[in-house]
């Protein structure tokens, strides 16, 4: 079944309903596959009404890199270079704190404290510095006993006060771990959480992190503005893959104001090789994965900067229609994810996952485009356009790289 969209220039365009309703559905060897059921509208419409989230984070993270390693003057250079770079101007504002920020026991009012040692001016002052650079400051804390490192407390039984308490911090972000907790219902515990914040008196954008064991994807939406879909990332190809078909799964539940992630970007790292994080970065992008930086920024190669500033592609990340890319074909290392973007145009990536280099095909009907259309190719990586495409769109890829395209209909 089919439906026309107008796309530029009043074309029509005929999109499969797979895009349309968000129907977890891929073809390959002849068959329709399903992953998961489709999400009714009024499902979409239950996002959380806290007013961020409109479309995926973008920022840094201090874990995939420092993990423990953290200081005020650290995550300062951090934010400078955020803005030198030119990173801040396409769209990464977070500078977010993970683990071990906090003293290890709160203090005499019950309250989290900044570990003295690595954040001697504490965390308003921080938030300050991080607030004049035109940044936003994200924090770390667990619906637990203790936070994962166990360093620092959690914030089970103590959701309310803590809240109030990086609220009062001008805090902007709150990721929200699992470790350490009483074995109920993950769901009722990051509720009390995002109830918390929202009467908090600060708009505060909720990140919940329980890697996906209790399906968030089918709850969370009423209760953050993203959920973890997946376990931890590592800075290896085989993790990175693995976490894009696992988040794959969830793809028809994201929408603005609440999305999947697969975890944050490994780009820079130094585990996987320029093409494997060039697939990366494309992939996050497509799915409408939060893109939130991984690595030293201070320190990061000509290459790394190059794949985090392709504003063509977080363009694709940022689209206001807010529908998750996914996989939509596949067969051996062969592989073909896409998904719409407005103004009626697609988005496609071709992908080669095996170890040497192969060509990969997306026909139209591969990737809900009417047989007839007729589009131009723009190439994301080459920053090129190919105009007058018909039928299909074809490349020879190296072993783990892909292409990624946007496909505008004439």
């Amino acid at each position: 079944m089919a439906r026309p969209w107008t796309g530029l220039g009043g074309a029509m365009v005929v999109v499969s309903f797979s895009f349309l309703l968000l129907v977890s559905t891929a073809v390959t060897a002849g068959r329709v596959m399903k992953d998961a059921e489709p999400v009714s509208e009024t499902y979409r419409r239950t996002m959380l009404e806290n007013g961020v989230g409109r479309t995926p984070q973008m920022g840094w993270n201090s874990w995939n890199h420092f993990t423990c390693n953290i200081n005020e003057q650290m995550i300062k250079e951090t934010a400078d270079a955020l803005v030198s770079t030119g990173l801040a101007k396409l769209g990464y504002q977070y500078i977010n704190l993970d683990d071990c920020w906090a003293e290890s026991s709160r203090d005499s009012k019950g309250n989290l404290a900044s570990k003295s040692s690595k954040f001697p001016s504490g965390i308003k002052a921080l938030a300050d510095y991080i607030h004049a650079k035109g940044l936003k400051l994200g924090i770390y804390s667990d619906a637990g006993f203790y936070t994962c490192s166990k360093q620092m407390p959690g914030s089970l039984g103590y959701e309310d006060q803590d809240a109030k308490t990086i609220a009062s911090w001008e805090v902007d972000y709150l990721k929200y771990d699992n470790c350490y907790n009483d074995g109920s219902s993950p769901k009722d515990r990051y509720n009390r959480m995002g109830k918390a914040l929202l009467n908090s008196g600060r708009t505060i954008f909720f990140s919940l992190c329980e890697w996906g064991e209790a399906d968030p994807a089918t709850w969370a939406r009423g209760v953050g503005n993203s959920w973890r879909t997946t376990g931890d990332i590592q800075d290896n190809w085989d993790s990175m893959t693995s976490c894009a078909d696992e988040n794959d799964k969830w793809a028809g539940y994201a929408a603005p104001g609440g999305w999947n992630d697969p975890d944050m970007l490994e780009v820079g790292n130094g585990g996987m090789t320029t093409e494997e994080y060039r697939s990366h970065f494309s992939i996050w992008a497509l799915a409408k994965a939060p893109l939130l930086i991984g690595c030293d920024i201070r320190s990061m190669s000509d290459e790394t900067k190059e794949i985090l500033s392709n504003y063509e592609v977080i363009a694709v990340n940022q689209d206001k229609l807010g529908v998750q890319g996914k996989k939509v074909k596949w067969g051996g290392s062969d592989e073909v994810w896409a998904g719409p973007l407005s103004g009626g145009r697609v988005a496609v990536i071709l992908w080669n996952r095996g170890s040497s280099q192969t060509s990969v095909t997306a026909n139209w009907s591969d990737i809900g485009l009417d047989s007839s259309a007729v589009v131009d190719a723009r190439d994301l990586w080459e920053h090129s356009t190919k105009s007058s495409v018909q039928g299909k769109i074809t490349a020879t890829l190296d072993a783990h790289a892909c292409k990624m395209f946007v496909l505008t209909p004439k």
